[in-house]
């Protein structure tokens, strides 16, 4: 299984709790509702900070 740090669970959990206040938009705007978007945006975001957290797989 992959590994991730400390640092992208973090953010991955800030991010869903965004999402349940519905508070979290994604890139063109609307509203997330997804679970998977949230998780996904949150490791995007922890991604770009240079938190440890493997590629994106196709």
């Amino acid at each position: 299984m992959a590994k991730y740090s400390q640092a992208a669970s973090n953010k991955v959990g800030e991010v869903l709790h965004e999402q349940k206040e519905g508070k979290l938009k994604s890139g063109t705007g609307r509203k997330v509702t997804s679970r998977k978007q949230a998780i996904a945006i949150g490791l995007s975001e922890a991604r770009k900070e240079g938190a440890k957290v493997p590629e994106k797989q196709d």
